[in-house]
């Protein structure tokens, strides 16, 4: 088993952690879980984690991917793209040549790179349209983690992720439990050994109609409107935000 001394997270809300709060209040998620376990193997572990929320590809490239060159970590995440793919015009090929590049500065360290596809949107029926788009782009990925030797978290496969069961009330980011399951198809792919596991079969659950009706109209008001209106205006949830990590330091939680 390959020990990591050193971990640097990069990306968006998805590594940031949200929504996966912590004991104390702040957003845990699975990148803070695979750290506390690859703690457990070594005292002087050290973990770093630069995701902001609503961050773009060419933004997490440009402000993200250098920091963590200049750590020089064992051990790198990089998950973006998914708040570029539901823009309109979202171009795939080019979303790939930026990620080829960052991939490339990564491994030029001899940093050990971890990329991610994103769930399968076929169950979203506002991003079900979108799907075709979404699967160039990890087709790309795909392509760029053979190229230049890294592992791949294939979240697409996971079949407990396609269940509104382990996604929180915004239906934009995973709850605590979708978060536990990446973390241990993360420890799965990087052979660490755990106890967790990333195969879920939820209960099946009935839901009166009307119930559905109101939640979604809910879930229309409170949260896809705001996204929406955020994003005409150009603006980001991760505006003006820090990373909660921002130095390679000892393991505890933040």
């Amino acid at each position: 088993m390959t020990r990591y001394r050193s971990f640097v997270a990069l990306g968006d809300s998805f590594t940031e952690g949200l929504n996966d709060p912590g004991d104390d209040g702040a957003f845990r998620g699975w990148a803070d879980r695979v750290a506390e376990r690859l703690a457990a193997d070594d005292p002087d572990f050290r973990y770093a984690n630069l995701a902001v929320r609503g961050k773009l590809i060419d933004q997490i490239v440009a402000e993200q991917v250098p920091l963590a060159v200049e750590l020089a970590p064992d051990l790198v995440s990089l998950c973006a793209g998914g708040n570029d793919l539901l823009r309109p015009g979202a171009d795939p090929d080019r979303m790939a040549k930026k990620l080829a590049g960052a991939v490339r500065d990564l491994r030029a360290t001899g940093a050990e790179v971890l990329l991610f596809t994103g769930v399968d949107p076929r169950d979203t029926p506002l991003m079900r349209r979108l799907r075709g788009r979404f699967a160039v782009f990890y087709l790309h990925l795909r392509s760029i983690a053979d190229l230049y030797g890294c592992r791949v978290v294939d979240q697409w496969s996971m079949q407990g992720l396609r269940d509104w069961q382990a996604w929180s009330e915004d239906r934009l980011h995973m709850n605590a439990d979708g978060h536990r399951l990446v973390a241990a198809r993360v420890l799965d792919v990087l052979g660490v050994p755990h106890e967790e596991s990333w195969h879920k079969v939820w209960p099946a659950r009935v839901v009166d109609p009307r119930v559905k009706r109101r939640e979604d109209s809910q879930w229309i008001r409170e949260h896809l409107v705001p996204w929406v209106t955020r994003r005409l205006r150009g603006r980001s949830s991760g505006d003006g935000l820090p990373p909660k990590r921002p130095e390679l330091t000892p393991w505890k939680r933040a």
